[in-house]
């Protein structure tokens, strides 16, 4: 098995469901009130975590009780917590999610995001070898993002962006990757399908309860994903990141990992919160279980 090197964001989030989004100068009542572990990057290593992938995280948080909880719990997931970077003076990265509907509004605060640097990339990504998963995301900077993408294609690695927030500043280091996962929006403010199809050998788009299309050197594959009655779509995209990856990692063909990335991200909206609502391997394998083999895409 390969090893995963997650280049990424470390969050607090606090989530509270509204009826509706509120208007200017209104306040709502709400409910559901839940404070949990998130950031893209801490997520997305969750996630491959539990679904079976060795994972590496490099990092930072800052020197409160936000970023002491956060790294125990990534260490208590199994990821080696080794490369996550205390910044003294500086507040752990938060986000504040809005639920409406199964849906979410999120207002992020990068904190100590802001200051994951190339050096902190180097000595993350020292013992990598050629075949590990380098799994990036842009709620740091981008141009250590960019750094480490290219670093990842110097070493030989499969090189995976999951451009969000999309932040056109990443372009210029899209050729280092070897697979872009973008959502519509993120796809539509970098470029476009088109576009982005020649930057990255392959692509994926996110479509939410559509599911994903897949685009590779033969042309295009809309792949549905697995009904559920959604309850909170914070952390979907990144376990099917994390997925994804995880099952990469383990020798599947890029299709096939895409499909139980998608598979574990359809249980994950079922549940409240980022990562207290990612499934373990045995979870997902329970929930396919529920569908034929007609019934998966």
């Amino acid at each position: 098995m390969k090893k995963i090197f997650l280049i990424g964001s470390i969050n607090t989030d606090i989530t509270i469901r509204a009826p509706y989004l509120p208007k200017r100068g209104e306040t709502l009542t709400g409910e559901g009130f839940l404070v949990a572990r998130g950031g893209k990057g801490a997520n997305q290593a969750v996630a491959a975590a539990r679904l079976g992938g060795q994972v590496v995280m490099c990092g930072c948080v800052g020197d409160d009780s936000f970023g002491k909880e956060a790294v125990e719990s990534l260490k208590a997931e199994g990821v080696d917590v080794e490369n996550i970077r205390t910044v003294e003076g500086v507040p752990t990265g938060s986000a504040v999610i809005l639920v409406i509907d199964g849906d979410n509004r999120i207002v992020l605060d990068k904190g100590a995001n802001a200051c994951l640097s190339k050096a902190d990339v180097d000595r993350a990504l020292e013992s990598a070898k050629a075949g590990d998963v380098l799994l990036a995301q842009l709620e740091n900077p981008v141009e250590t993002v960019g750094y480490a993408l290219q670093r990842g294609r110097e070493k030989g690695m499969y090189v995976v962006l999951n451009p969000a927030p999309a932040n056109k500043e990443i372009l210029p280091y899209l050729k280092y990757c070897d697979l872009l996962t973008p959502n519509e929006t993120e796809r539509d403010i970098l470029g476009g399908e088109e576009f982005l199809r020649g930057q990255g050998k392959r692509l994926i788009v996110t479509l939410g309860s559509d599911g994903f299309d897949y685009f590779d050197e033969t042309g295009a594959t809309r792949v549905p994903c697995l009904p559920v009655k959604a309850v909170d779509t914070t952390g979907a995209g990144d376990t099917l990141c994390g997925g994804l990856s995880a099952r990469l990692s383990m020798g599947d063909g890029l299709l096939e990992a895409a499909k139980y990335g998608s598979a574990a991200a359809s249980l994950a909206c079922t549940r409240r919160g980022a990562q207290p609502a990612i499934p373990n391997a045995g979870e997902v394998d329970e929930f396919l279980k529920g569908f034929s083999d007609k019934e998966r895409p």
